[in-house]
């Protein structure tokens, strides 16, 4: 693993660059409907490998895993619950892989992504311990398989959310990043499907004692300068990670298609700086071209 940690990275000032969207790769090189994207992880080695190397060499200094709806939960779906460990320690072993096989001068980082269970805690759907214990055997098997850090990502419950950064935190000696997804609301503000704005995120995560807090996926880059300066405001130390979508989606010959173009994105990277970000990458729709366009429009540090 990387001996540099992000957070001491982002104490000298330095803005750094994280990769795109991998479900939109995914289905490009054949992926299908209703497919396990996690199990390509054993099937398609090569080609999940090939996705972080392709971020990489667009600039991108970390790249994520293909483990987002690796909790047992999520895999029990497709008959892969008992599988669950296998596929996160490949996964993370991929992405790292991919950074060792660029040969890099600089530091580069796996931040293994983990998403939410799908399970309701206000229903009674299940138990906190539960909810736990699986995002413990995911991140005990992604940092086996070579993760720098646990990138916890579209959450909307703060419940789940502190759970999975506690379950990491208390388990392993991986970094945590945990982003919220938003939503604008009729009244012009942002909340997750759950009633949490970007304050109530950004104050819990902190609280819960993660590295880096942010919001992904929901928006195009320029709403989520809006909700880097609402999480900034109530946490003024954080550091700020976005993976915004390459806008919103829009239905064109019967397929969703996310609009906007490696340039689209690049024109907010400043403002979005500006407004607290340290780290900047994609979600939905991204693509190497979006991130080396990102990559680019970040103005160069001093100390660099």
């Amino acid at each position: 693993m990387s001996k540099e940690k992000i957070i001491n990275t982002l104490k000298t000032g330095k803005i750094l660059v994280s990769d795109g969207a991998w479900g939109t790769f995914l289905h490009k090189k054949g992926l299908k409907p209703g497919e396990c994207p996690e199990q390509w992880c054993i099937t398609h080695y090569d080609e999940v490998k090939d996705i972080a190397k392709s971020y990489i060499d667009a600039g991108a200094d970390m790249v994520q895993t293909n483990s987002f709806g690796g909790t047992t939960f999520k895999l029990e779906h497709y008959g892969l619950g008992d599988k669950a460990a296998e596929i996160n320690v490949t996964a993370a072993r991929a992405s790292r892989e991919a950074i060792e096989n660029a040969a890099a001068d600089e530091t580069k980082w796996v931040i293994a992504s983990v998403g939410p269970t799908g399970k309701m805690l206000v229903t009674e759907e299940v138990t906190e311990q539960k909810l736990y214990d699986t995002f413990k055997e995911q991140a005990i098997a992604l940092e086996k398989g070579g993760a720098d850090a646990v990138c916890i990502e579209t959450m909307t419950d703060i419940e789940e959310a502190v759970l999975a950064i506690n379950a990491v935190k208390e388990n392993t000696k991986l970094e945590v990043i945990c982003t919220f997804t938003f939503e604008k609301t009729v009244r012009g503000d942002y909340r997750t499907m759950m009633g949490v704005s970007p304050s109530d995120a950004a104050k819990a995560c902190a609280e819960a004692g993660a590295d880096i807090i942010g919001t992904n996926c929901g928006n195009g880059i320029e709403r989520m300068i809006d909700i880097v300066k609402e999480m900034k405001t109530t946490v003024p130390s954080a550091f700020i990670l976005v993976h915004a979508n390459a806008g919103l989606p829009v239905i064109a010959d019967g397929r969703t298609v996310f609009p906007d173009t490696p340039q689209d994105m690049a024109k907010y990277v400043p403002l979005l700086i500006e407004a607290g970000a340290n780290i900047i990458g994609g979600c939905c729709g991204t693509t190497p071209d979006h991130i080396r366009a990102i990559k680019n429009a970040i103005p160069i540090h001093p100390d660099c």
